[in-house]
């Protein structure tokens, strides 16, 4: 696997095990003591409103993930080969996370909304010997995987299935805790999905520092509601519950009231998601009817935080909520803990982690000094980068650290606040949307001469997606609906959907003849102040 940077010496790494922030257990490993010392206790339940649940115990998880393994094994999957997976957020998907690190593969993480275009992407970027799928992506699966020439599996079909009864795991050989273990996707620059690289103890040291900030425990009961191949997802619903040996409850699509019925069913301890969800909870009646009073912690990020809306929902329900700032690439810079103040945990993102060595750089100069700047960082949370190098020296500095796409400011007290970005993305609710990306998709419309997707102000997502287009023929007419069908009928994630569409004579363009984005930003924004 290349990756064109050390991003973790020897010498760091030994550091790392003798402060105990990596370990030489595996998450296979802690499955095993899980179903050894809590056999009867639930490790994962489906929650569904008007079906019957779905759950497995740990010791039946163990047995279904070794079973699975089984299965692959014999199907061909050698030690460090990668399957993709493309699967809702239920229990079979931590199955199958679990059996492809007992293989010694490694697992290519696919999101439940990708659409085929991008599922074929990111299989052509990791190249992938097998995909794995439910159900539900069965056709689309295997369109993406001709596509990215992988042979495609169905799980719970007869290709695949989830066999809780005693196994044997004579012939596997897992991966360790230093080895790649999943390849996950993030929003690219070039409009492409770039893919990430994770050692299992990069995730070991994140989940230690939230179990520490939030006190969590084996008797704990999470609730993630964000999607579990992505960076929050991986550690709220995967990583730190099998290290506790603690239940999660899974909710195959987020809904605000399905969310608060699992809440008061499953006696939810421990909420994970980001700030719009929280808001989206507030803003439902759901969420007085149902009764709250378990959650104890709301663990938030990837956006920011109303403060007002999140202060009444920490007075409606009594629950502490608990920010951090970080990213699938770099893990944890900062984070809020219990002990923080009311204030400290609403309005800021935390304190830096000290072993995350975190530095403010502007260019290549480092301005930590001043207090304001893009973080750059190097610690024990980082990822190994880029697959295959890709825009390494946009993620790296020169020296070797990883950097954030954001600028922000740092108090003399060492707590962190986002103050900014500094790339073209569209934060619609936690997720990074490519602008590139969207007018890539966008300008495969015939009537389409030239797109530019910018940000649209929006009180309840923070950001949507607006694209301005320039048509091919003067007198021709689009409309969102037509160019949305386009779209879809071409595979393409609804991630990367445009929510409002204006058509120009002509784009603005700068100078130097590129597209003037901040005129257009200025442009919709004025025009949402007028309707």
């Amino acid at each position: 696997m290349a990756v064109d940077a050390a991003v973790t010496t020897s010498a760091e790494a030994a550091t790392y095990r003798a402060e105990g922030w990596w370990t030489d257990t595996t998450l296979s490993e802690c499955v095993r003591r899980n179903a050894a010392s809590s056999p009867g206790k639930p490790a994962y339940v489906d929650f569904t409103l008007d079906a019957p649940e779905q759950a497995l115990t740990w010791s039946e998880f163990d047995n279904a993930a070794t079973n699975l393994a089984s299965q692959l094994h014999r199907l061909g999957v050698m030690p460090g080969e990668r399957v993709a997976v493309w699967h809702s957020d239920s229990i079979a998907i931590h199955v199958l996370l679990v059996a492809i690190e007992r293989c010694g593969a490694v697992s290519v993480g696919l999101g439940a909304r990708a659409g085929v275009r991008e599922a074929a992407q990111i299989m052509r970027t990791a190249q992938p010997s097998l995909l794995v799928s439910d159900a539900a992506r069965a056709a689309h699966g295997a369109e993406a995987a001709a596509d990215a020439s992988v042979k495609a599996l169905v799980l719970g079909s007869g290709d695949l299935t989830v066999d809780t009864s005693p196994g044997s795991a004579d012939e596997l050989s897992p991966v360790g805790p230093d080895d790649t273990f999943l390849i996950n996707s993030t929003s690219g620059t070039t409009g492409l999905p770039k893919c990430v690289v994770h050692t299992q103890n990069r995730w070991h040291y994140f989940h230690q520092k939230a179990a520490a900030n939030g006190e969590l425990r084996a008797d704990d009961v999470f609730l993630p509601v964000i999607p579990t191949p992505f960076g929050f997802g991986i550690w709220t619903s995967h990583t730190t519950p099998i290290y506790l040996g603690a239940t999660t409850v899974r909710i195959e699509r987020f809904d605000a009231s399905a969310t608060c019925a699992a809440i008061e069913r499953h006696r939810v301890t421990v909420l994970c998601c980001v700030s719009t969800q929280l808001m989206m909870l507030l803003a439902n009646q759901a969420s007085r009817e149902y009764d709250l009073s378990s959650l104890r912690v709301v663990f938030t990020g990837g956006e920011p935080l109303p403060y007002a809306q999140a202060a009444e929902f920490e007075e409606l329900t009594g629950v502490t909520i608990l920010q951090f700032y970080g990213s699938n690439e770099t893990g944890l810079l900062s984070a809020t803990t219990l002990k923080d103040s009311l204030h400290h945990r609403l309005r800021t993102a935390g304190r830096i982690v000290p072993e995350m060595q975190v530095r403010l750089f502007d260019g290549d100069d480092d301005v930590t000094e001043t207090g304001r700047g893009q973080p750059v960082c190097r610690g024990p949370a980082t990822s190994l980068g880029y697959l295959g190098g890709t825009d390494h020296d946009r993620l790296f500095t020169k020296d070797g650290w990883m950097r954030m796409g954001d600028i922000c400011e740092l108090d003399s007290d060492g707590y962190l606040t986002l103050a900014g970005r500094t790339s073209d993305f569209i934060l619609r609710g936690g997720k990074n949307i490519s602008a590139v990306a969207v007018e890539e998709v966008v300008d495969t419309h015939p009537a389409v001469a030239v797109a530019a997707a910018v940000s649209m102000p929006d009180p309840l997502f923070g950001e949507r997606v607006c694209v301005f287009v320039e048509l091919t023929k003067a007198g021709d007419t689009l409309e969102l609906p037509d160019l949305v069908e386009h779209l879809l009928a071409q595979g393409v994630s609804k991630e990367l959907l445009p929510e409002r569409l204006e058509v120009l004579d002509e784009l603005p363009r700068s100078s130097g003849g590129k597209i003037a984005k901040g005129l257009l930003r200025e442009n919709i924004r004025s025009i949402l102040e007028r309707s």
